[in-house]
């Protein structure tokens, strides 16, 4: 590619060869690590590092831990576990300068998913909870109005006409459509806290139960139950979703604490 028509459009692939992972973490760990970033110089420092044991006699099992470093993980655990996925869709990872000029990085070779040790579980357990009770705070607001007349309270444009004075006239009142409440998303970890939250309290919810509960649109709901939860489609509670056995095993283990 032609370096001088890099930011007119054209995609970088001189590392279209270099092979990648992918790896999801929990909303801690990369809080943890976007605040090393922005504390450090300009030299990148280390953040963790990932551990691969292998047995000589079975070669088939791989294990992969990471530890993390650095003064920002006082206050989260230092051990995790890396399942590694070997059937997943296959991806490429790339990158965007304040320029505009876009490159590719990598194909993903392996994809990660990184769980707190079973010897940290208990404290990973209490941060969750922390976290879901800080996110379960409504702050209330008391606003008041400065116009004393009324303003606020007369009919608005459109509802005259529909408000009739005679008893007899009411039946022939149309019913006004409510507008469609627009609900905002929540931190994507935090509503994972608050979903295991609500399966510690019943084994098995709607999507329309989880939104009454939530208050979180139903698409993004669904996303997280499709990672968190299995769907039954028969039996004594169809139509309903429940976690999946390694969740369940976790959050009993939370609540038994």
């Amino acid at each position: 590619m032609d370096e001088d028509q890099g930011n007119d459009g054209f995609l970088d692939m001189g590392k279209a060869d270099k092979s990648v992972w992918l790896m999801k973490c929990p909303v801690v760990v990369a809080k943890s690590w976007k605040n090393q970033a922005s504390s450090s110089s300009s030299d990148s420092q280390p953040v963790a590092k990932v551990v691969f044991s292998l047995d000589p006699l079975k070669p088939d099992e791989r294990q992969f831990t990471m530890e993390m470093i650095g003064s920002e993980t006082e206050r989260i655990p230092k051990s995790y576990t890396l399942n590694m996925f070997k059937d997943f869709v296959p991806m490429c990872v790339f990158s965007e300068t304040s320029q505009g000029a876009v490159a590719m990085e990598g194909n993903v070779e392996h994809k990660f998913d990184m769980k707190p040790h079973e010897e940290n579980i208990e404290e990973y357990g209490r941060l969750c909870r922390e976290r879901t009770n800080k996110s379960m705070i409504k702050n209330r607001q008391i606003q008041v109005i400065d116009n004393d007349r009324g303003v606020h309270m007369r009919p608005m444009p459109g509802m005259i006409g529909l408000i009739s004075s005679n008893p007899k006239d009411k039946k022939k009142t149309m019913p006004v459509k409510q507008p469609e409440v627009k609900r905002t998303r929540r931190d994507r970890g935090e509503l994972e806290d608050i979903m295991f939250k609500l399966f510690e309290r019943q084994s098995n919810w709607t999507l329309k139960q989880l939104v009454q509960e939530t208050d979180q649109p139903a698409q993004f709901l669904k996303e997280i139950l499709n990672e968190l939860c299995v769907y039954n489609k028969r039996g004594a509670n169809q139509g309903t979703y429940e976690l999946k056995p390694e969740y369940k095993k976790s959050a009993e283990d939370t609540a038994d604490e």
